[in-house]
């Protein structure tokens, strides 16, 4: 049970940065300015999919627990924790000689 939690976190960590860390839209398509609206709607992709791998760990594990509206509305917000560095690295972070 102690590695599908270390592993949900690892992607969860890694789903959150990779918006910032990319200027491709969907990991396909290259584009010279990704506007914030495509880096937030792949960021909503990314909660949903990961989402979907934590259900199917607990599922594997026991029996899937019923969740209500706030149990998505704290793990999105904790998703949005988690893509603080790559949000920081993106926009606050100043490169030298720019």
């Amino acid at each position: 049970m102690q590695s599908s939690v270390y592993t949900l976190l690892l992607v969860a960590l890694l789903a959150a940065n990779l918006p910032f860390m990319s200027q491709r839209i969907g990991g396909v398509l290259h584009v010279t300015h990704k506007a914030f609206g495509w880096r937030f709607l792949e960021l909503l992709v990314l909660y949903l999919a990961t989402g979907l791998l934590g259900r199917l760990l607990e599922s594997r594990l026991m029996p899937v627990q019923h969740q209500s509206w706030t149990f998505y509305v704290t793990t999105f917000f904790l998703f949005l924790v988690f893509a603080f560095p790559g949000f920081v690295l993106r926009y606050f972070w100043k490169k030298r000689g720019a």
